[in-house]
């Protein structure tokens, strides 16, 4: 009688959340495609079936942060109104898609342009950034916003607050609800024009 063995058939977004987990661990650079394919528990080829490498996981996973993020600024709330509203839909987005996609979020978060995949990925985040400076821009011109505070050191440190949950959120220890109006209620009570 034939030994019944049960293999889990990987879809590239089942190897995809299996890779994001190993990148995150050990970094980008230090992991092998020995160390995904130990991880997913399928061979190195079976991962080629796939994709072509680990290059190619790696722009896909970043990928699908940036497209989360890049999509809140066409969402109806991002793009009609007054700017400190649409500032504040866009800020409290940014905290629930990074709480919904974290780990792929705290991957994009640790790129430093050592590949061409990298680069690109922190060109688009750059975007990003740049469009959330000119809409803060806006509300400041607007007089809904102060105005002591230069948009793009603004725009940093609401990023900077906004990133810094990867660093301590735990999914199942705090309820996401309450952390993305916290950072928005930080935020805008600081930077409110009075």
């Amino acid at each position: 009688m034939a030994e019944n063995t049960t293999r889990t058939a990987y879809t590239v977004d089942s190897l995809l959340a299996v890779t994001v987990g190993v990148f995150n661990e050990r970094g980008y650079d230090g992991t092998s495609m020995e160390d995904l394919s130990r991880a997913a528990g399928i061979s190195k080829s079976s991962i080629y079936h796939h994709v072509r490498g680990k290059e190619e996981l790696l722009r896909l996973a970043v990928g699908r942060a940036l497209d989360a993020l890049f999509a809140i600024l066409a969402e109806p709330a991002a793009v009609a109104g007054r700017p400190v509203d649409r500032l504040e839909h866009v800020v409290r987005r940014t905290t629930e898609v990074l709480l919904a996609e974290l780990p792929y979020v705290t991957l994009l978060l640790r790129v430093r342009g050592n590949t061409a995949t990298e680069q690109w990925a922190l060109e688009r985040r750059r975007d990003f950034d740049h469009q959330v400076s000119e809409l803060l821009r806006a509300a400041v011109v607007a007089g809904e916003l102060r105005s002591d505070v230069e948009p793009r050191l603004a725009t940093r440190l609401l990023f900077g607050m906004i990133n810094s949950v990867v660093e301590w959120y735990r999914p199942g220890a705090r309820g996401a609800d309450g952390v993305a109006e916290a950072v928005v209620h930080l935020a805008f009570d600081g930077l409110r024009a009075r």
